[in-house]
């Protein structure tokens, strides 16, 4: 190399020096800027919530301005019924969509976002407009024996629906009466009763009748088993060869005329019914039933009811403004399952790769086959069902929003029937849910679930609706006693608090505390003594969540979650110390990741699992689990050849 050579070398080398410094120092500086000043987009936000009608358009702007003195930069709006009097705005009225957009062209002056809830009350997508054909709907069935041969005429009887998970309670009369009411015929079918009736065990869990809230009810499944191998018992499954279809030959009035082959049968009736779920808690002009979360037409038509009204109303969001109207919302899963729709029939075999129709019987505990085959199809059933709520559902709610400039955010865990982390990695913005500490439930597993979710797909943002609880809390808690409950959310990954609940003020300042969310806190809006006193500690919070969106993530372990649903992600009680409620990583950090995801998104790089958000992992865990997919074990197989390092026994 000559000395020309030698120089240029070395000046290339100066270069890149200067280059990484100078870079490193931007950085640097962009850092303790963003830190000392943090953006708007930093701030914490509020859930702010409108009791039944109770809504003045002074209080709104009172709202709004008290907030931005106190450092809030977002709110969750909700209306719902808690038992609080009902005020004389009637919800989605030609006053009360003034009202809205009121609050938005408030918001928009203040530079406060705005992020609308997916209907009425604080859970679920549905209101008076859903009728029963559009609701979510399970199918149910009747029985009748019947003996040949012989010839058989007569009525098989109309399958009843099945009770709502909440109870009949939540049902005005006029929703009782068109629950009660509506039924149309699917399918009747007819097979040799078998000897023994032996019954597939926990049906009405694994063929999605119910799915109980795993927040609030003790020993609720995380997940269901999928064995590699299941005990038959001789003569207890129905024949699937001698199964007839006898459909066409059921009349409108419900009566059937059949020559009954020679021997002992079961005629099984089967038809589509309302599951019994409403809006909850909904404002009353807003009760009504849920729309079917697996039809895309059925959801246009609430979309159009509800939202699609408002954004007629609210118009266009002005560019150049940081405030306003900007997002949509899925809150906790609270409507439970369901496990038909108008063409499930047909997307399941498109989906699955055969008819369902000989399986109906398995939907009520019928062995079908063998106890193998019906397990397998109601893993099937329920992987379906999770297919359509992820694509026809949410991902359409996603690209409706982003058709009018709104992103989506979703809390994915609770009566969720799909797997949580599937779910929230369809939103911009997954969200989890921690309690108070002391003052509710235990929801600390959903943090964990979210920022896994955000890790793994890429979202620098991880939501939080912070500081719920119950009425014991009664005005306990306050900015320096709630510190060590945010720093832990804070070190588990959460990077932005949305306070539960700031209830909305109609009645000016003559009363105080003012109204309240009914027994619902924690009580974090302009009611409180400390009010005026709060934007230095809600600063503290935006400097930490400006910080804490920075960067990627690069932990130890991905733990890699069992395939079908409905999933709940825990991870093992060896990752974790601490106690339920604040639990901390222990020694290593870590994400779940579902199967979708790893096959979807997963690749090596230097050993290491990546993800194109960038985040990387040391180590892949497999399941404790006895069986697995195809698919997910070419991608494992994929990911070994390529170099990563793969921990646990094969299924």
């Amino acid at each position: 190399m000559n000395f020309l050579a030698i120089i240029k070398t070395i000046s290339i080398y100066l270069s890149l020096i200067f280059l990484t410094t100078h870079c490193v120092s931007e950085t640097n500086r962009s850092l303790k800027e963003g830190f000392i000043n943090p953006p708007d987009s930093a701030r914490p936000g509020v859930y702010w919530y409108f009791m039944d009608g109770n809504l003045s358009r002074e209080g709104i702007t009172a709202d709004l301005e008290s907030m931005k003195e106190a450092g809030i930069g977002n709110v969750l709006f909700l209306e719902v019924n808690v038992g609080v009097p009902r005020g004389p705005i009637d919800f989605l009225s030609e006053e009360w969509q003034e009202l809205y957009k009121h609050a938005v062209r408030e918001a928009e002056r203040l530079g406060i976002e705005i992020t609308l809830g997916s209907g009425p009350g604080w859970a679920g997508s549905g209101g008076p407009w859903v009728k029963p054909e559009q609701s979510m709907q399970h199918l149910v069935a009747s029985s009748t024996e019947v003996k040949g041969p012989e010839k058989f005429k007569g009525l098989l009887p109309k399958p009843p629906p099945r009770k709502p998970y909440f109870g009949e309670k939540a049902l005005t009369k006029s929703l009782r009466e068109k629950w009660i009411a509506y039924y149309e015929d699917v399918a009747v079918l007819a097979f040799p009763t078998p000897a023994i009736d032996n019954r597939i065990k926990d049906v009405d869990e694994k063929a999605l009748y119910y799915r109980a809230p795993y927040t609030s009810r003790k020993n609720v499944k995380p997940y269901l088993p999928a064995p590699a191998d299941y005990q038959e018992i001789s003569g207890s499954a129905i024949d699937t060869s001698k199964i007839i279809d006898l459909t066409e030959k059921l009349k409108p009035d419900g009566t059937l005329e059949w020559e009954v082959p020679k021997g002992s049968w079961t005629i099984m009736r089967f038809g589509k019914r309302n599951n019994g779920a409403v809006t909850r808690p909904a404002p009353a002009p807003g009760l009504g039933f849920e729309s079917d979360k697996f039809d895309t037409t059925a959801f246009n038509a609430h979309f159009d009811e509800y939202i699609g009204k408002l954004i007629k109303k609210v118009g266009p969001r002005k560019k150049g403004i940081a405030g306003g109207w900007t997002m949509i919302h899925i809150d906790s899963w609270e409507m439970g399952a369901q496990n038909w729709t108008e063409n499930f029939r047909k997307e399941f075999k498109n989906r699955r790769g055969y008819d369902p129709l000989p399986f109906y019987p398995a939907y009520t505990g019928r062995i079908v086959g063998s106890l193998e085959m019906s397990e397998r199809f109601l893993w099937d059933l329920r992987q379906t069902s999770m297919e359509l709520i992820l694509e026809n559902h949410a991902g359409h709610f996603k690209e409706l929003g982003r058709r009018h400039g709104l992103k989506l955010s979703i809390e994915p865990y609770d009566m969720n029937p799909t797997a949580d982390l599937d779910l929230g990695a369809v939103a911009d913005v997954p969200m989890c849910e921690f309690w108070t500490k002391g003052f509710g439930f235990n929801s600390s597993f959903s943090c964990i679930e979210a920022t896994s979710i955000a890790h793994v797909h890429g979202s620098p943002v991880v939501a939080a609706e912070a500081f719920t609880a119950g009425s014991k809390e009664a005005w306990k808690k306050y900015p320096g006693n709630v510190k060590n409950q945010g720093d832990w959310a804070f070190s588990i990954g959460v990077n932005k608090f949305v306070y539960h609940t700031f209830a909305h003020k109609p009645l000016g300042e003559k009363y105080r505390p003012g109204m309240t969310m009914g027994p619902y806190g924690v009580h974090w809006d302009r009611g409180q003594t400390w009010w005026s006193m709060a934007s230095a500690y809600h600063k503290y919070i935006a400097r930490c969540q400006y910080v804490l969106r920075q960067g990627r993530t690069v932990a130890d372990v991905l733990y890699l979650t069992p395939e079908g649903a409905p999933h709940v992600f825990r991870p093992p009680m060896s990752a974790l110390e601490g106690d339920d409620v604040l639990p901390d990583k222990r020694g290593y950090n870590f994400d779940g990741c579902s199967p979708l995801a790893l096959i979807e998104k997963a690749s090596v790089k230097n050993n290491r699992i990546i993800f194109p958000g960038g985040a990387s992992y040391r180590l892949l865990v497999l399941p404790d689990f006895e069986t697995m997919t195809p698919a997910l074990l070419e991608k494992i197989e994929s990911l070994v050849k390529e170099g990563a390092i793969i921990v646990g026994m094969p299924p």
